[in-house]
């Protein structure tokens, strides 16, 4: 198990639920000033400081409760409720995609690619707002600071341990199962075409050597796919190309989900940063979410918008606040010192401090 796994599960989770919330403030036509608050609430929390300080330690991954509870927390962070059957929901979204993006990740390594991708349309979301995009900016660069040198082997391992904590998950998504990269099981179907790994060759050469390391002999096979090299290797820098899609918004342009199925060169050359027409696919998913969901009232003089998918009443910042606390202490367990061993102590703490 690698001690280095948490953020990466964090961020990239986190980045998931902000597609789906980011969807539905759009699909209901939420006025953009609200919406826009609603999102910045929940982004500043989830990238405070000290918050983050505490995610980076190495450290085990916790449980899936403790770690469900600081999803829970975080999305009541913009005065939002959420009833137990609509957050299973809304977490089974989040975690069934972001196993996707692991399980076809060309190489371990890439996981950082896909996390960029979360942090990047993170960014497009928060552009008005340049003390919270300071907080993104400060954990792109931690991120860029503990990962840009680990080893292949530890990525690897990281790979491993993320793929151990969604083994049990099967959970079927409309989404997947329409464009059959899932089966009925829940179970993801991996492509065996498409790009190869940066770095690797087209499969259909086998290299003889002998004992001293010369190549003696040379034998071609059919591979029986088609394969193809990758233009370039994604930028890992804080600006610049990612190169792969996994991990970009898949609710906010009708693209299909990158399977690379049919083996055909694709433009990999610029990010999509359209926010176009919802994916009917994925919208169709998040109907079935907000039919689990109450009501959002917006209150302004003379106008009433339902939202059908969480409630947030906008208030003055001290009725706000008063809110905030008391949602935070509904989801309170009875206090421990930060001695525990319990797993998720220390980081649940921190976000009752938030």
């Amino acid at each position: 198990m690698s001690a280095r796994t948490l953020p990466l599960l964090f961020l990239n989770l986190g980045g998931e639920m902000l597609y789906i919330l980011d969807q539905r403030l759009r699909a209901q036509s939420i006025p953009g000033e609200k919406a826009r608050k609603v999102m910045n609430d929940i982004i500043t929390t989830m990238f405070n400081k000290k918050f983050m300080e505490e995610l980076f330690k190495p450290q085990e991954l916790y449980s899936k409760k403790a770690l469900r509870t600081v999803y829970d927390r975080l999305a009541h962070a913009s005065i939002m409720r959420l009833n137990q059957a609509s957050m299973d929901k809304l977490y089974d979204l989040m975690t069934m995609a972001f196993k996707y993006q692991v399980l076809l990740c060309p190489r371990p390594k890439d996981i950082l690619l896909v996390t960029f991708n979360h942090l990047d349309a993170i960014k497009d979301f928060i552009q008005d707002s340049p003390n919270i995009l300071n907080q993104v900016d400060e954990t792109f660069r931690q991120l860029i600071d503990v990962y840009s040198c680990l080893s292949a082997g530890e990525f690897q391992l990281i790979r491993q341990t993320l793929l151990i904590f969604f083994q049990d998950m099967h959970i079927r998504v409309s989404i997947f199962l329409k464009d059959k990269v899932q089966n009925s099981n829940g179970r993801f179907v991996l492509p065996t075409s498409g790009p190869v790994p940066w770095g690797t060759e087209v499969p259909g050469l086998i290299r003889l050597f002998n004992c001293k390391g010369d190549e003696v002999k040379r034998v071609e096979f059919t591979n029986g796919s088609n394969y193809i090299l990758p233009h370039r290797e994604g930028s890992f820098e804080l600006y610049g190309d990612r190169v792969i899609k996994l991990g970009t918004n898949m609710y906010s342009v009708s693209r299909p989900v990158e399977t690379h199925m049919s083996g055909a060169s694709k433009n990999l050359a610029s990010r999509t940063k359209e926010n176009a027409a919802p994916n009917p696919l994925a919208k169709e998913e998040l109907n079935f979410l907000a039919r689990l969901m109450g009501g959002l009232d917006i209150k302004k003089p003379s106008v009433s918008l339902q939202f059908w998918f969480v409630y947030v009443n906008l208030v003055l910042d001290q009725q706000r606040n008063e809110e905030l606390a008391r949602i935070m202490g509904e989801f309170e367990v009875e206090d421990q010192p930060r001695q525990s061993t319990s797993k998720g102590d220390d980081l649940l703490a921190m976000m009752d401090e938030l």
